[in-house]
C-alpha cells in the first residue's frame, strides 16, 4: 500500500492569490486533480493533488511561492448511507486520529474518494493493512 502525495502551501487570502497557484500549475503543464482550501482571516492552507507533485512543487517555487509535498492516505468509501461512518469506526477501532480529511467523487459514483492526513501516518498504514479498506494508490486516482 503507498501513500499519496500531495502538495500543501499557503496562499494569501486575497484576490487572485488562488488564481495565481493554479495559474502556474497550469503554465507548467501539470493537472490538478482536486483541491481543498482552509482559509483564516489573512492566509489559507491549499491541499492539492496533482500529476506530479515534485514537478508541481518546482514550478511553483520557481514562481516564488513555498510548497511542501507531504504524504497522506486515499482511501475508497462506498457510496451508500453509513460509509463513512463505517470508516471511522474502524479508526476509532485502532485509534488513529485524524488531522484533516477532504473528499472528492470519483468513477460512476459507486465510491467516493477520502483523503485523509492522520497524526502517524506510519502507524495507520500498519492498522488499516489488516481491515477490509479499499486503500488507494496514484494510479487508481487517474
Amino acid at each position: 500500500m503507498k501513500q499519496i502525495k500531495q502538495l500543501s502551501l499557503f496562499v494569501e487570502n486575497c484576490t487572485g492569490a488562488l488564481a495565481e497557484v493554479c495559474d502556474t500549475i497550469r503554465k507548467s503543464g501539470f493537472n490538478i486533480r482536486t483541491l481543498t482550501l482552509a482559509d483564516t482571516q489573512q492566509f489559507g492552507i491549499l491541499r492539492l493533488l496533482v500529476d506530479d507533485p515534485a514537478g508541481a512543487q518546482k514550478a511553483l517555487e520557481n514562481a516564488g511561492m513555498t510548497a511542501k509535498v507531504t504524504e497522506v492516505m486515499a482511501i475508497g468509501v462506498p457510496h451508500r448511507a453509513g460509509g463513512l461512518a463505517d470508516l471511522l469506526a474502524v479508526f476509532g477501532k485502532h485509534d488513529l486520529a485524524v488531522e484533516y480529511m477532504y473528499a472528492f467523487a470519483a468513477g460512476n459514483n459507486e465510491r467516493a474518494v477520502m483523503i485523509f492526513r492522520f497524526s502517524d501516518q506510519d502507524a495507520a498504514m500498519a492498522a488499516l493493512a489488516g481491515e477490509e479498506i479499499e486503500i488507494l494508490n496514484e494510479s487508481d486516482l487517474i
